[in-house]
């Protein structure tokens, strides 16, 4: 009798489908939605009644029932598409309640804070499920974060290696430029600067894994005499630096120390210094709401995990530093293909790294967020950008 209530309940909601096709099929059954025809279609069987209860739970329950296999689908990223198009008809309403919800949010805790002992705790949750995963799916240099595509015809390496060059060349690097990097990743970034800006490089990291390989990296490349790893928070570091980059790390600060973020990186940089960050972001008319909400993504895959808006990062750059931004270039329309590009990677090596211990669930989550996330990018529900922030004395 419930599943029949809930089943009824969704699909009043399925009803008012307008952008998009989604036919459900659930056993010998099947009903379609929306609009025949539209560019955006996804078939969807249900293979237990208890699907239905997924979507009452937001991405978090949708997610989750797809995991479990309660559902399966022709085309997970139409599917997610489809759903951010009809969520952007009601951003107006939810922005009305963002401040008392997220208020609410906030008493209860329900997103954990990224203090010193938290972020090691979130970031090992993601990055040191095994280098080997990560290996599989990126390019050689293991960057994981949007490309950018020279060429619609070009490989990922291609691709991730333009993004490299170009954020050298807006960085103005060279032999007597000490570069710090704040979230090393793999060592991709702080070689290829080292390598071919010719730069001193200090790069940070909290992750283990994430170090142990970085360094080992390093020191098979012949830098080590060039390139300094570091296993560090960055509200921890020293010194003064005249460049910095911080390449999709932000999302991993936290809403509670984004001023905390930019203030530190100010302090370490020289009067006439350079920063260039490479940021997710939401959109400004729903980060209220967003920012201590539960998600699947900071739920499961980036635990304490939020994404800046454009005008948050703004805020900060006034309100605490003595920087001032001068140059801008939204990236979105990148990161489609360098997701794409990631889960065929996976989907390729699956048999691999199903020999190495992980599981039929943890494919279907990877699944999800590979796919969810290019959704997401695809519909510009978030965006990636690239900003230059210069100090006082930059000329």
């Amino acid at each position: 009798m419930r599943d029949a209530l809930v089943r009824a309940g969704v699909g009043q909601v399925l009803s008012r489908v307008r952008n998009g096709e989604i036919e459900v099929v659930e056993g010998d059954r099947s009903r379609s939605f929306g609009e025949p025809g539209a560019d955006l279609k996804a078939t969807v069987r249900i293979n237990d009644p208890a699907a239905w209860r997924g979507p009452l739970r937001g991405s978090v329950g949708l997610g989750e029932s797809y995991v479990d296999g309660l559902w399966e689908t022709d085309d997970l990223v139409a599917l997610i598409q489809i759903a951010a198009r009809e969520l952007r008809e009601l951003d107006g309403v939810r922005g009305l309640v963002a401040r008392p919800r997220g208020v609410w949010h906030r008493l209860r805790g329900l997103v954990p804070e990224n203090t010193r002992a938290g972020a090691r705790s979130n970031i090992s949750a993601h990055y040191d499920l095994g280098n080997d995963l990560f290996a599989a799916f990126l390019d050689e240099r293991m960057m994981y974060s949007c490309a950018y595509w020279p060429a619609a015809d070009a490989s990922l390496e291609e691709a991730q290696l333009a993004k490299l060059d170009r954020i050298c060349e807006r960085l103005r690097l060279g032999p007597d430029v000490h570069l710090l990097e704040i979230g090393s990743g793999w060592g991709g970034m702080a070689i290829h600067a080292a390598r071919h800006g010719g730069c001193r490089v200090t790069t940070t990291t909290i992750s283990r894994q994430q170090f142990e390989l970085a360094r080992e990296r390093v020191r098979a490349a012949g830098l080590e005499d060039q390139v300094t790893v570091l296993l560090e928070d960055y509200r921890d570091l020293d010194g003064r630096y005249d460049r910095l980059v911080s390449v999709e790390m932000i999302e991993a600060v936290g809403w509670q120390y984004f001023d905390d973020y930019f203030r530190r990186c100010d302090e370490l940089l020289t009067d006439d210094g350079l920063m260039l960050l490479q940021a997710i972001t939401i959109d400004d008319g729903i980060y209220e709401v967003e920012k201590a909400s539960r998600s699947f993504a900071n739920t499961h895959v980036f635990p304490g995990g939020c994404l800046p808006s454009r005008r948050l990062i703004a805020s900060c750059l006034e309100r605490v530093t003595s920087m001032r931004e001068v140059w801008i270039d939204d990236i979105t329309e990148h990161y489609p293909p360098t997701l794409a590009s990631w889960r065929d990677r996976f989907f390729d090596a699956w048999e691999r790294l199903r020999g190495l211990g992980y599981d039929e669930r943890f494919r279907r989550l990877w699944d999800f967020y590979l796919s969810s996330s290019e959704a997401g990018f695809r519909e510009r529900r978030i965006g990636d950008v690239q900003f230059l922030f210069a100090k006082p004395g930059a000329r």
